[in-house]
């Protein structure tokens, strides 16, 4: 059996409990070297083989877990994040398909919610966003051309950009272009959630210019949207003492 496993958001013990025991019942571990901390390998057993695939194509990642499955071991492919979002698991599992070997999923904690939880933000905030955008700038992967960052910007909602930390110059234009005003707020996190992690707030405008100074080249998330300044919004009517819910009736003894 093999196991897509999420990593989480850097830190070791964000990972999750499922994901932990996962972890220390495995046979082999194939984890993403260049973006999963090292040390979640410490939950591995002391017999558990374990190979970075920072260095494998996808035929050499297969193969492992074909060998193994044969042995009849337990194989974790130990994704950064969530698998499903920029893991490039399909491909994995369509040929193990192939091969009749059998796959489950472990979700994990992506990076956009590290993000917010380092920077106590809430990407739905009434009368200010109720949508969160997931996405990337085209680079050597292509993007669809409906999902252009101008695009997306027209919708003015909460972003989350990955893979994008090269391309900052290029992004704050598109996403200007797309709609946004150029002091709309942003943020660069670097490596959120892990011990070095890196937050800056500050605007569209400035966010290439932020992360020269702290010279941040990779591994960020950006984030944009009223919502990262936590301003403008609304109460909730979820909590509103003349809002009635199946569990609570409206009260007018509270003002």
């Amino acid at each position: 059996m093999v196991y897509f496993v999420g990593a989480g958001t850097g830190a070791a013990d964000l990972i999750t409990v499922r994901g932990m025991r996962l972890l220390c019942q495995a046979d082999v571990i194939i984890y993403a070297g260049s973006l999963v901390n090292p040390e979640l390998l410490d939950y591995a057993g002391a017999e558990c083989k374990i190979y970075n695939s920072a260095s494998l194509v996808l035929e050499e990642i297969i193969a492992i877990m074909e060998q193994a499955d044969k042995e009849g071991k337990m194989v974790i492919r130990l994704h950064t994040g969530d698998p499903s979002i920029y893991g490039a698991v399909r491909e994995q599992m369509d040929e193990l398909e192939k091969r009749g070997i059998s796959y489950e999923s472990c979700p994990g904690v992506s990076a956009c919610f590290g993000a917010a939880s380092s920077l106590n933000l809430e990407y739905t905030l009434p009368g200010v966003s109720q949508t969160l955008i997931i996405t990337r700038m085209a680079g050597r992967t292509s993007v669809p051309p409906k999902e252009s960052i101008e695009s997306l910007a027209l919708h003015q909602a909460s972003m989350a950009i990955y893979l994008s930390t090269g391309m900052l110059e290029e992004l704050s234009k598109k996403l200007i272009l797309g709609g946004y005003p150029k002091e709309t707020p942003a943020a660069i996190i670097y490596k959120a959630t892990w011990p070095e992690e890196k937050a800056f707030v500050g605007t569209i405008e400035d966010l290439a210019r932020t992360a020269k100074k702290h010279g941040i080249t990779k591994t960020a998330l950006i984030l944009v949207g009223e919502a990262v300044a936590h301003r403008n919004y609304k109460k909730s009517r979820l909590y509103a003492a003349d809002f009635s819910t199946e569990f609570r009736r409206a009260r007018e003894d509270v003002k």
